[in-house]
């Protein structure tokens, strides 16, 4: 005996509401591929020493963001996916590299249009360019700028750790912060080992 349950209207609503959904995400993932691509290469432009490259990236980037946010602010459980939010995390640290590197002040979350979480983790990875940027410093002679780069490192990290909040609220920032604990020792033992070489070289010449 045929069934005379119609579930036509049911299969339109959620049809519609899940192709809404689908057709958002497959933007996002679209834009989220692009925005990690272009602030990876803008970080890579302020380590070539071309800041006016990196800024045009990141004005890219941020335009993918501004583009794809109002279709997700309707799908949150896809604007709070891993994969946007780490796509927010690498421009982030795209924006913070920056102020480092050029000695700005550091925007807020609020500046750069996103919530505390990916800030906070794009900052903690920051530490690891900081990092980079240190050990190209020390390798030009330059121990005064490599010693203010350190002091921001270690300014960077004291105010994740004092950020002390559960991992499910924070998205496992704890293990970012770890993370930027490890390089900032190994950055203290390459500026120490730096230093006390210069002194004895010092010496040595007088």
């Amino acid at each position: 005996m045929a069934s005379a349950l119609d579930l036509e209207a049911l299969e339109s609503a959620v049809r519609a509401e899940l192709d809404g959904k689908f057709a958002a995400r497959e933007k996002a993932l679209k834009n989220c591929r692009q925005i990690i691509q272009g602030s990876s290469k803008a970080i890579r432009a302020l380590h070539r020493g071309e800041p006016d490259v990196a800024r045009g990236l990141l004005d890219d980037v941020r335009a993918l963001m501004v583009e794809i946010e109002p279709q997700l602010a309707e799908h949150t459980d896809i604007y709070h996916a891993g994969f946007f939010y780490d796509a927010v995390k690498e421009y982030a640290e795209g924006e913070l590299t920056a102020a480092l590197v050029e000695g700005r002040p550091l925007p807020l979350p609020a500046d750069l249009g996103m919530h505390a979480v990916p800030y906070l983790k794009g900052l903690g990875e920051a530490v690891g360019e900081q990092r980079r940027r240190l050990l190209d410093q020390l390798r030009v002679g330059d121990l005064a700028a490599a010693e203010a780069t350190f002091e921001d490192m270690e300014v960077i990290h004291d105010l994740l750790a004092a950020l002390d909040y559960p991992d499910g609220m924070t998205s496992q920032l704890r293990r970012t912060t770890d993370v930027a604990r490890s390089l900032i020792e190994r950055s203290r033992a390459d500026l120490t080992t730096t230093i006390v070489q210069e002194r004895l070289r010092e010496r040595l010449e007088k």
